[in-house]
């Protein structure tokens, strides 16, 4: 049932209590940023509950606005909040087997040194990307 309490808190619904899960938060106003959420909750089964930061609770998961504008994130209790490719890393390492190698392969130093500036790239020209609209478009 976990698809499912993922896609309730997506489009809004009642928060777990549980305080030691995860959250994973992207931009919910992006078409673009939106799609791949929803690929998340389909076929990446995550403890972490996948939520836009625009119904998250900032102040609760220690965001600011500008962090969860900047780029996805990770948080953890107990943890350093992850962004951006350090967040995908983290989410595809809390999923099922065959998804981890991803997660640890996007952690090794060089690779995540690659990663950022093509996830900074991508966020650069998400309102060009598949599904992507004007609205998904970001000030540089």
């Amino acid at each position: 049932m976990r698809g499912s309490t993922a896609v309730r808190l997506a489009l809004g619904g009642p928060e777990r209590d549980d305080e030691d899960v995860a959250t994973f938060v992207f931009d919910g106003d992006c078409s673009f940023c939106t799609a791949c959420a929803n690929f998340i909750i389909r076929w990446i089964p995550t403890r972490a509950e996948v939520v836009p930061w625009q119904r998250a609770d900032l102040t609760a998961l220690n965001l600011t606005q500008a962090e969860a504008e900047d780029a996805v994130q990770w948080v953890e209790p107990g943890r350093r909040t992850l962004a951006g490719p350090e967040a995908v890393s983290a989410l595809l390492r809390s999923s099922r087997w065959y998804w981890k190698p991803f997660g640890w392969l996007l952690a090794v130093p060089p690779v995540r040194a690659l990663a950022w500036p093509a996830y900074r790239l991508i966020a650069r020209n998400r309102h060009r990307m598949p599904g992507g609209t004007a609205a998904c478009r970001i000030s540089s």
